[in-house]
């Protein structure tokens, strides 16, 4: 099922420079997709619009065929959209569990058994009960990404943009990652749509879109 679609999307910092150039595709449901490209091709741009935070110079953006422009915006980010950062983006005072519970009540979720949701979120990414009570600084980066990816589901989102994230994580942790957002497309039908240097990553994923200077043809994709 198609939940978002670009047609002829363009973005420009200065109305006269383009990042992004007329592109336009769709994104379903219960994929992985990688969005690749070298540095400045404005990957990290089209995630920024995709997830509602930058509006297009041009060009359109649907949700589930819904222009985004015409949709409440901070009820687009915190009930349809979740972001994993490549830094985590974890408040460090806190428990693992606690950074899952917080991202509910930013939400405004009403959940009475917030601790018990939290910790299945958790079980979920991999992360044991222990692991969930501890501190986020006393976690390796592999358990911090995972609390990062339990924080975006803590909403249930359709959507799981990921900006690089597996950069800072070695090989075998890279690939249990991978498993976990493979996981949530196949069964729990998310999309999840990741930025990545990673050939590795792009290889797992179901469809790589290739993002290149907008001079060029902006879009490319294999399957």
């Amino acid at each position: 099922m198609n939940i978002l679609e670009l047609k002829n999307l363009s973005y420009s910092y200065d109305g006269i420079h383009p990042i992004l150039k007329d592109i336009t595709y769709t994104f379903e449901q219960g994929k992985v997709y990688a969005i690749v490209g070298k540095s400045g091709a404005g990957k990290t741009t089209l995630l920024s619009l995709l997830s509602g935070l930058t509006e297009p110079t041009s060009g359109t953006i649907l949700f589930q065929d819904k222009d985004i422009t015409t949709i409440d915006r901070y009820h687009y980010r915190s009930k349809y959209v979740g972001v994993v950062f490549q830094g985590f983006n974890l408040l460090p005072q806190l428990t693992a569990v606690e950074n899952v519970e917080l991202s509910m009540d930013i939400s405004g979720m009403k959940i009475k058994n917030r601790c018990e949701v939290a910790m299945n979120l958790l079980d979920k990414v991999e992360l044991d009960e222990a692991k969930a009570n501890r501190r986020v600084l006393k976690l390796s980066g592999g358990e911090q990404q995972r609390v990062a990816i339990a924080r975006a589901l803590s909403y249930n989102p359709d959507i799981l943009l990921a900006d690089e994230p597996t950069g800072n994580l070695d090989g075998e942790t890279q690939n249990a990652v991978m498993n976990i957002f493979l996981r949530l497309a196949r069964e729990e039908n998310k999309c999840v749509i990741i930025v990545t240097h990673s050939p590795e990553v792009a290889h797992q994923a179901d469809i790589v879109y290739e993002l290149k200077s907008a001079k060029c043809d902006d879009l490319s994709s294999s399957q």
